[in-house]
């Protein structure tokens, strides 16, 4: 994609700042203008060895992390499993991994993390188990504001994903607005605010210059 247009100037201005940001929490971070460039730092920053494993994420599909990691390293995919038995102890497995992959559904550009799970174990694996988590971030998910974020990952990022449970009688799903919904197809069980890093560096933030994931 040619980075001629106006957002891509204004990503390259802001990304960086916001990198330095996360930095200050404790997180590592770097500012990436393309999906290319950041697929190659993404690649850098995991062990040969390492055992991989990742959260739903379309982000690390856009850039092209979720293919490479599966075509070159030892792997925990859910999506092997025989029955829905065998994915939950293949989710609980992943807990353990050396590497843990996933997007976010909105970042602060003050250096936060803001995420919304429906079973839990993407939020749960960002919080505490694997050795690193690496966060694949589009710019277009970077929002002023904790209230913007809870608003984005609640209105834009929770209605979209929806839509992978056919048949789901959320409001989200049939008018594609959140109405705050308690029922048990909620996908919204589990609000997360990663707000700093602790060991420092553990979770490493790759901010892309590209508008990706949802």
């Amino acid at each position: 994609m040619e980075r001629t247009d106006m957002m891509h100037t204004m990503y390259d201005k802001k990304g960086p700042a916001v990198a330095r940001n996360f930095e200050k929490r404790g997180f590592a971070a770097w500012y990436c203008p393309t999906c290319e460039e950041a697929l190659a730092k993404a690649i850098s920053l995991i062990p040969k060895d390492d055992i991989v494993s990742w959260g739903g994420s379309r982000s690390i599909d856009d850039i092209g992390l979720h293919a490479y990691v599966q075509a070159h390293y030892k792997v925990i995919d859910r999506d092997t499993a025989k029955t829905a038995e065998e994915r939950v102890e293949l989710m609980r497995k992943a807990l353990l991994c050396d590497t843990f992959l996933m997007g976010t559904n909105a970042a602060v550009q003050d250096g936060e993390l803001l995420n919304i799970d429906g079973n839990g174990n993407r939020v749960a694996a960002l919080s505490y188990g694997p050795r690193q988590v690496l966060v694949i971030v589009g710019m277009n998910k970077v929002v002023p504001t904790v209230a913007a974020a809870l608003a984005r990952a609640r209105s834009t990022a929770s209605a979209i994903n929806i839509n992978r449970f056919a048949g789901s009688k959320t409001p989200c799903y049939l008018t594609g607005m959140c109405a705050d919904c308690k029922g048990q197809d909620t996908v919204c069980r589990q609000i997360l605010r990663t707000r700093a890093c602790n060991p420092a560096g553990r979770i490493k933030v790759i901010l892309v210059g590209e508008n990706i994931g949802f």
